[in-house]
């Protein structure tokens, strides 16, 4: 008993002395520094707590804080870590890793984080939140959507989540679902101007009245949101409403969003009006941002003759034709590359109409021969099969290409068996060059 007494006394007496008072003390700092975002203070008094104790998860977490609010995000991410890893059950650290690891792209190492918290606790939306993003993100729409449900029947008046709910849909391509949901939405919220703007797209491809009804609806809510001007001006300028647009490409541009496109729409607007002149100063902003824009080259030329400066107008013209033909052979190497991707992929018909459109900008004969190929051996096309072998040996006959004279000659023989059999034949094969 006597022992027991002076066992207690020791331990009053140890902890009454000043290290263990002030470790107590630091821990209330450490919270107050942080309301008053004294965040350096935070640092340097973590560091001599943790100097001492070195296992103290909440000390490591709240440097992380401290280290996150000043931007080092790595020394942050490593705190969060260490906290984790002396405290592995204590939630709040587990979900600060896995927004941690969300937020770097690193979504399959949030994953399962998420699903663990959420398993514990499938009521709170911070963790379902993050997870049906990930899901988005893989595309697992439907598990999203049971997610997002489950937390709508909790609180039928939250159009947050028929958002959520439409969106996911949206990405799933049942377009009919997203704007019953969206509608839903706007009949809680009327000047919800998330479910405004993606009903005027799922509208655009259906009824484009209804689009741009909703958008005149949203500006007349939020007169500042650019992006619903920005939307309004696409789609008029789509549907050739060129005179219509240029207002809301000026109002962008005022704004400060003197994008290439902004400029040249505009520029195309004002050419639409008959307004050369005005035309003219936006189209050279934008080619001043972009001196290879064909479409910029073209209206600066055009507006130029219009208001009578040839000079000006000929410079522009011969500027896009220098591009043109520049841009001509790399236009024919990508469809040879296109056709060989094609080819790959089994898509035999794709992968001749390729080689066919490669030929309107290069001469080459081996895609001749690679046209030939196909039409023999895998579309089974034995007329025209014949019409490129034919062809292939007409261009070679004009190379004077003394090593190909047993190519050809193999050539003019699976000609020769083509015309005598008429049909597809039974075995076909491949004309290979040999040097």
């Amino acid at each position: 008993m006597k022992r027991i007494f002076i066992a207690i006394i020791l331990l009053v007496f140890a902890f009454s002395l000043p290290g263990f008072a002030q470790k107590e003390k630091d821990n209330s700092k450490i919270d107050i520094m942080l309301i008053r975002s004294e965040f350096k203070s935070v640092i340097d008094t973590c560091k001599q707590i943790l100097e001492k104790d070195t296992l103290n998860s909440e000390v490591y977490y709240k440097l992380g804080l401290a280290y996150q609010n000043l931007l080092f995000e790595d020394k942050s991410f490593e705190c969060f870590l260490k906290a984790v890893s002396i405290s592995p059950e204590n939630k709040n650290y587990s979900f600060t890793v896995a927004k941690s690891y969300f937020n770097r792209g690193i979504s399959n190492r949030a994953k399962p984080i998420l699903l663990k918290l959420y398993a514990a606790d499938s009521t709170n939306w911070a963790y379902a939140g993050y997870l049906t993003s990930i899901y988005i993100q893989e595309g697992k729409y439907d598990e999203s959507i049971k997610i997002y449900k489950r937390f709508l029947n909790q609180d039928l008046q939250n159009y947050s989540f028929m958002d959520k709910i439409g969106f996911a849909y949206l990405k799933k391509g049942e377009f009919n679902k997203a704007i019953e949901m969206y509608n839903s939405s706007l009949s809680l919220n009327p000047n919800n101007l998330n479910a405004i703007k993606n009903l005027a797209y799922l509208y655009t491809g259906i009824k484009v009245e209804t689009s741009l009804k909703l958008l005149d609806k949203g500006i007349l809510i939020d007169s500042s949101d650019m992006d619903l001007f920005a939307r309004r001006a696409a789609l008029n300028f789509t549907i050739f409403n060129y005179n219509v647009a240029l207002n809301d490409y000026l109002k962008i541009i005022s704004s400060g969003d003197s994008s290439v496109m902004n400029l040249k729409r505009a520029g195309i607007g004002f050419t639409a009006t008959n307004q050369s002149k005005e035309a003219v100063k936006y189209l050279l902003k934008a080619y001043e941002l972009d001196t290879a824009d064909f479409e910029t080259l073209s209206y600066l030329a055009q507006n130029y003759y219009i208001i009578k400066e040839f000079k000006t107008s000929a410079y522009y013209y011969n500027r896009k034709i220098k591009l043109l033909n520049s841009a001509i052979p790399q236009l024919g190497i990508s469809y040879i590359l296109l056709g060989e991707v094609l080819k790959s992929d089994n898509r035999f018909n794709e992968s001749v109409t390729a080689y066919i459109k490669s030929q309107e900008y290069r001469s080459d004969n081996s895609v001749i021969m690679k046209i030939a190929n196909l039409y023999d051996e895998k579309l089974k096309n034995i007329p025209k099969a014949i019409y490129y072998y034919e062809l292939y040996l007409r261009r070679e006959k004009n190379t004077n290409n003394e090593f190909a004279t047993e190519y050809n000659e193999s050539i003019r023989k699976r000609i020769e068996s083509l015309k005598t059999t008429n049909q597809k034949p039974e075995k076909t094969y491949s004309v290979k060059k040999t040097n």
